[in-house]
């Protein structure tokens, strides 16, 4: 549905630019380069959003329950979702390689968000989460430098700005020592850059059949965890339905991503929604009274700064 609405969208300004006098097409024209560069940025805000939602979900729902299991569960909401868009909108069917590169990311991602959100439940919430995103965020950034180029300039202190944004809210003002959790959200963030990097090999196939393959593929890795490891600690209603919502929140979240990553460069798409640990402090702030720094608060702040040049 987006990529017919990009299209549309860029039939109407082509009409439009036919339509206007000389003076006025140069200036039309301008904004029409503009538009492929502001749209990779608004579909990377709203998985922002969407995995910020979705990591405090399941994070909050972890605490009820083994961190496969929900994983497993949130993997049936998400896969069950693509499937039935990609069917109602009549989507074509990806080619081979888009699938195959489809499951690798499936299977890293997977097994990453199982270990995100066991880190979530047994550290600090608002540490953690930042943790995971640095490394998901650096490694498939500075391998889309080497293969696409050096970005612009101002580009480039959106990076840096983001970074530090990243840096900041994940800065801790506890004892100095290794918090409780920290391991596994290292291993989620390589596990995450790889997820980064095979759906930006997956090409510019439909964006719910790949987002579909993967999550496929996801559920079936974290299931056979659960069966291996015998984790089948029960878990209540309200355990379940926070995560099947957290596997809707977060699929959704992922759909945008893949839809920005083949619009646009994958290391801007992969800095702008890697700040979705910006959402996930705030939420724990606000309804689980997490502590909130004067550091922190600076962190948002370059996030915020950021966003708008790499937008340039």
């Amino acid at each position: 549905m987006g990529v017919i609405r990009t299209l549309v969208g860029r039939s109407c300004w082509f009409r439009v630019v036919k339509s206007l006098d000389p003076c006025r097409q140069s200036q039309t024209a301008r904004i029409v380069t503009l538009h492929p560069q502001l749209a990779p940025v608004g579909l990377s805000l709203t998985a922002t959003l969407a995995w910020g939602f979705s990591d405090f979900v399941g994070g909050y729902a972890c605490r009820r329950a083994n961190a496969f299991l929900l994983t497993t569960i949130t993997h049936v909401s998400g896969t069950l979702l693509m499937l039935v868009l990609a069917l109602l909108l009549k989507a074509p069917f990806p080619g081979k390689n888009s699938l195959l590169w489809a499951m690798a990311a499936g299977l890293l991602g997977g097994t990453a968000l199982a270990a995100f959100y066991r880190a979530l439940a047994s550290g600090n919430m608002g540490l953690t989460a930042p943790v995971g995103a640095v490394l998901g965020a650096a490694i498939p950034t500075v391998v889309d430098i080497f293969i696409e180029g050096v970005p612009s300039p101002v580009r480039m202190v959106g990076y840096v700005l983001a970074g530090v944004g990243i840096w900041f809210i994940s800065r801790t003002e506890g004892p100095a020592g290794r918090p409780q959790g920290i391991g596994l959200a290292v291993v989620a963030g390589i596990g995450f850059a790889g997820y980064f990097l095979c759906i930006k090999h997956a090409g510019s196939g439909s964006v719910f059949w790949i987002a579909a393959a993967s999550r496929a593929v996801s559920f079936v890795a974290t299931g056979a965890i659960v069966l291996a490891a015998r984790q089948f600690r029960p878990m209540d209603a309200t355990g379940v339905a926070w995560g099947l919502l957290a596997g809707l929140l977060d699929v959704t979240g992922s759909a945008f991503f893949i839809h920005a990553s083949q619009t646009g460069r994958l290391d801007a798409a992969v800095m702008i929604s890697s700040l979705y640990p910006a959402m996930t402090v705030l939420l724990a702030r606000f309804f689980l009274k997490e502590h909130f720094s004067r550091w922190r608060l600076v962190g948002l702040l370059a996030a915020l700064l950021a966003v708008p040049l790499i937008a340039l």
